[in-house]
């Protein structure tokens, strides 16, 4: 049988559905952060918003890597 590629990452449904929701948060940090520097260019506040934006990015990546780690070990079975 020959092995075919997926076009998507094979990630759980609870993982997705975080990964999702995450991505939306930090859009929506994004879109705020783009507003704020439009409006007040050296307000203090961009600074915490982009902190909470990078941890959220931080978030997505370590859920994507852990859901690639737990399909490895599902595979190595």
């Amino acid at each position: 049988m020959r092995a075919t590629r997926l076009s998507a990452p094979v990630v759980s449904t609870d993982a997705t559905a975080e990964i999702s929701r995450l991505q939306n948060e930090l859009a929506g940090f994004n879109d705020r952060i783009t507003e704020l520097e439009r409006q007040h260019p050296e307000a203090s506040k961009l600074e915490a918003l982009r902190a909470s934006a990078l941890l959220l990015a931080r978030q997505i990546d370590e859920l994507r890597c852990s859901s690639s780690t737990d399909l490895t070990e599902l595979l190595a079975k």
